[in-house]
């Protein structure tokens, strides 16, 4: 499978917001949380094409990523809007992307937060990844993954 990520355009939202709906379907009604047009309105009130990619997979739509400043002072960001195709989950694809994402991070030596559902099977592929939990609730796992150190290529 060829995939490349390309920036998101105001378009995009109702493909996001649905495959969104279709993905945390299962967590969040194990949560007793799902609500149909909440799930999807979420999304939309949040939604930034500016910080947001679409993930293309053999050239269709195969799902969205976003990486937005955290909005203080440290140099960080939040990883959100993190969806992949049910078909397409499970054969590699999501931990390419966020690989390439992470070098990128990790090229600008930031730290990357992230929140996870309670139960989530993603949180796997994030602690594979080197994220660690920095608090949690009932609901909501938050997660940090501080910079890897990123050594020049002297030539």
């Amino acid at each position: 499978m060829t995939w490349a990520l390309r920036p998101a355009e105001p378009a995009d939202v109702e493909p996001i917001a649905e495959l969104r709906a279709v993905v945390m379907r299962p967590d969040l009604e194990r949560l007793g949380r799902y609500d149909e047009h909440r799930v999807r309105q979420r999304l939309r009130d949040g939604f930034s094409a500016r910080h947001t990619s679409v993930i293309e997979a053999d050239g269709t739509f195969a799902g969205s990523v976003a990486l937005r400043p955290s909005g203080n002072d440290e140099n960080g960001c939040w990883l959100e809007h993190f969806y992949l195709s049910p078909a397409l989950q499970g054969r590699g694809l999501g931990a390419a992307v966020l690989r390439t994402l992470l070098s990128r991070t990790d090229a600008d030596s930031a730290l990357v937060r992230l929140n996870v559902l309670q139960g989530s099977p993603a949180r796997r592929l994030y602690e594979r990844h080197g994220f660690t939990i920095e608090s949690q609730d009932t609901v909501d796992i938050f997660m940090l993954r501080l910079p890897k150190t990123v050594h020049p290529v002297i030539p």
